[in-house]
């Protein structure tokens, strides 16, 4: 019995080892049609490395050819299967734009706008690639609004979306919270929320930017202590309304009401101060 499982483990071997000369010797010294046939196989065994290294070879000549339509899909696709979601996007694009007629165009559309989702930071990070997605998808969308994928892109594109808001809000309320040892950032942070409430409407978040927008205006009129003072109330106070308007009901009501009466006690004070 050993030496049945021997003699096999020995087969294997033997067909591994030749397996893989074969491949070399193409590699280095096959040709063209020998490269082409040989990283198909390799694509079709799902050795996409393997694949990759001899459509490197091969692409230059079939540039212009038809064999290049299905060359540069399984490219994307080998970059896709191997994790490098950021080259896959740039080649499924590629490929939507080179072969505009083709039928997979739909398909390379969706795996860009994908690959590019998949190579998405957190939030907290820098975000060139969840823009590169949400563009590739909202492009997915407009184009093939009846497509069997468009509410998984639907998804796709509001969770992405998501993303930047949290992104923005954290952000502004960075500002907000850094205040308290340098005043100047009360006033970045208004001007952060207010970019905010802008870029994203009908944010999910709108609520509580709307209510750091007023205890960032609040907490500035109280560290004003010049000639902008006014300015900065009538601002305060606008803020308040805004956040009352749009939530009558709102979570924060008890606390907005307690620095309403304070900006109110601050017009005041600064009313009877002009008069004196």
């Amino acid at each position: 019995m050993q030496k049945i499982k021997n003699l096999a483990l020995l087969t294997v071997v033997t067909l591994l080892l030749f397996s893989c000369s074969q491949y070399n010797k193409v590699l280095n010294k096959g040709t063209t049609e020998d490269q082409y046939a040989m990283a198909t196989k390799m694509y079709e065994a799902k050795k996409y490395g393997k694949a990759l290294r001899l459509f490197e070879k091969i692409t230059p000549v079939y540039r212009g050819k038809p064999q290049m339509e299905r060359i540069q899909f399984m490219v994307a696709q080998s970059n896709f299967n191997l994790k490098d979601y950021n080259l896959a996007g740039y080649h499924f694009d590629r490929f939507t734009k080179n072969y505009p007629s083709s039928s997979k165009r739909e398909e390379a559309s969706f795996l860009s706008a994908y690959s590019y989702k998949l190579d998405s930071p957190v939030f907290s990070l820098e975000q060139t690639q969840t823009h590169k997605a949400i563009d590739s998808y909202q492009y997915f969308i407009n184009t093939y609004p009846e497509s069997e994928r468009i509410e998984e892109a639907n998804l796709h594109y509001i969770e992405l979306r998501l993303k930047l808001q949290k992104k923005a809000f954290e952000n502004a309320k960075t500002y907000y919270t850094t205040a308290e040892t340098d005043s100047r950032n009360y006033k970045a942070s208004i001007q952060a929320f207010d970019n905010m409430l802008e870029d994203f409407l009908g944010s999910e978040y709108k609520e509580e930017v709307l209510f750091y927008r007023l205890k960032a205006a609040h907490d500035y009129v109280l560290k004003s202590r010049d000639r902008r003072k006014e300015v900065r109330i009538k601002d305060a106070l606008a803020a308040y309304d805004k956040l009352i308007r749009n939530f009558p009901n709102t979570q924060y009501l008890v606390e907005s009401n307690e620095m309403l009466a304070t900006l109110n006690k601050e017009k005041e004070q600064l009313q009877e101060e002009v008069k004196s």
